[in-house]
This record gives structure tokens, C-alpha cells and sequence, in this order.
């Protein structure tokens, strides 16, 4: 069976990630994400095993300690860690998995290079335009936008460390070129644009 691609994603928030990975992993069969532990509480709406999964700060560094996971970060007071054991089974299935961490995991992940990856940035077009983009939400206090576009700031500085760039100016674009590039990775480990193996060569 063909060894499913690891797809690392990161954007400042606001910069309309979750909109265009929802869009492309509609479009693309084959595509899951990697659901996240997480110390933080569930927001509305937010169910454990589907947005995260939900653990205790004592139970998360446990965790750690037992090397669980193939990273972790502290974002905000929070501990963020990826599931080694989740991500290897599902990639040994065949499965391709986007991982939406922030630019600390990313990095972890990049230098130990424990699973083959394509890299992925999704910047906004400029600060001002994803400060009206926060505003516009009307969902997040004054503080709380500002201290989002305090960490954007730092977070566009290792956009050059990832592989693919994207700037989310028009939607339908970013959507074209994200869907572009999961095609392209796709077919370069000799998959179809549905990630499934390419016959011929089985035939060869």
C-alpha cells in the first residue's frame, strides 16, 4: 500500500486557512486532518476526538514525558501536541494528512525530519488587510486582536522556512493553488490527483 503524504499547514489567524483547507479537502478525496491535544477548554461548538482532543495539563505532560507526541507547543498558556502513534497508522494507511500547527511545531517537525513533509504557509495579503479581516469578525476583543496581530507579525517572519508560500488575497486563487500543490506532491510520490496509486507502474 502507498504511504500517505504529511501536509504541515500554518497562518496567522485570520488569514482564512480553515476556509480553504474545509474548500480543497471537499474537493480532494484522501485528505484528513490530524485532531490536535490540546490543555485549553472547549470553545462553543467544539466536540472532543473531532476539533481536539481534550486533556488535562497533568495528563498532556504525561503524555510528553512518554513521547507521545511528534511535537508540542505552549500557545497562550496552552499545550498543543500532535499524536505520533494517530498520525504514523493513519499515513501507513494510505491517508494524507493535513496538520495545521503553528510556526513552533512546524519548526520541530522541519528539523528532526521524522516523517517526510511538505510545508505550507498561508499569509494574509498585509497586516492592515487581516487586522479589517479580525475587526470584521466581531468576534475577538481589542485585546485579544491585537495581541493576534502581535503574533502575526512574528509568525510571517518563517514564512521563508516553509516550502510553499500562499497569499490568500482572492479566495477562489488560494483555493486553486493549494489544491494545486496537494496535486502536485501527490504525483510526485506517483499517486493520482485522488491520492490513489498510479496503476501502470503495478503493471510494468
Amino acid at each position: 500500500m502507498t504511504t500517505g503524504k504529511l501536509f504541515i499547514v500554518s497562518a496567522p489567524s485570520g488569514a482564512g486557512k480553515t476556509t480553504l483547507l474545509k474548500r480543497v479537502m471537499a474537493d480532494l478525496p484522501g485528505l484528513a486532518f490530524s485532531v490536535s491535544h490540546t490543555t485549553r477548554l472547549p470553545r462553543g461548538g467544539e466536540q472532543d476526538g473531532v476539533d481536539y482532543h481534550f486533556v488535562s495539563r497533568a495528563r498532556f505532560e504525561a503524555m510528553r514525558e512518554q513521547g507521545f507526541f511528534l511535537e508540542w507547543a505552549e500557545v497562550h498558556g496552552n499545550l498543543y501536541g500532535t499524536s505520533r502513534p494517530a498520525v504514523l497508522d493513519q499515513l501507513a494507511k494510505g491517508q494524507d494528512i493535513i496538520l495545521d500547527i503553528d510556526v513552533q511545531g512546524a519548526a520541530i517537525l522541519r528539523k528532526s525530519a521524522a516523517i517526510p513533509a511538505a510545508s505550507l504557509f498561508i499569509a494574509p495579503p498585509s497586516l492592515p488587510e487581516l487586522e479589517r479581516r479580525l475587526r470584521g469578525r466581531g468576534t475577538d476583543s481589542e485585546e485579544t486582536i491585537l495581541l493576534r496581530l502581535k503574533n502575526a507579525r512574528m509568525e510571517m517572519q518563517a514564512a521563508p522556512d516553509y516550502e510553499y508560500l500562499i497569499v490568500n488575497a482572492e479566495l477562489g486563487q488560494a483555493i486553486d493553488t493549494l489544491r494545486a500543490i496537494v496535486i502536485a506532491e501527490r504525483s510526485r510520490g506517483h499517486r493520482l490527483p485522488t491520492g490513489q496509486p498510479i496503476a501502470i507502474l503495478s503493471e510494468l
